[in-house]
């Protein structure tokens, strides 16, 4: 079996990665693609780019106290985040995505879209979210 978890760092990405922890041991061969989605280009800075590593180690070190099996990912191809984990999902035959949800005001959805939104309707598995 295999989980994606899409991962920032935030309390709501944290609940969703021990979601995916709890499901992956029921599986002795399951495995946790534990990914961050960054665009890339002039937006990011170093420091962006440091806390994401950051927390992709800290995800490991936690999934490895769990004795689950685990890949970190920092994905930079110019996608925005959505795209990205239906596209890494796509590529490795992901069969369960979990996300975290943070609530954004009705105009920010509005203009910028909400990545649990597009995964979950272009998504190629199903899809959990938790907030």
């Amino acid at each position: 079996m295999k989980l994606m978890v899409g991962y920032n760092g935030s309390p709501a990405a944290q609940r969703a990665l021990s979601l995916a922890c709890n499901q992956a041991k029921t599986d002795p061969n399951a495995l946790i693609y534990v990914v961050a989605s960054m665009e890339g280009g002039t937006t990011e800075t170093l420091q962006d780019i440091q806390f994401a590593e950051e927390k992709l180690k800290w995800a490991k070190e936690f999934l490895a106290k769990e004795r689950v099996a685990c890949e970190t990912v920092q994905l930079v191809r110019g996608l925005a985040p959505g795209e990205d984990i239906v596209k890494f999902a796509e590529e490795n035959g992901v069969d369960h995505i979990f996300l975290g949800v943070e609530k954004k005001s009705r105009t920010r959805k509005i203009l910028l879209g909400s990545t649990a939104q597009f995964v979950i309707l272009r998504g190629p598995c199903p899809v959990t979210t938790t907030k």
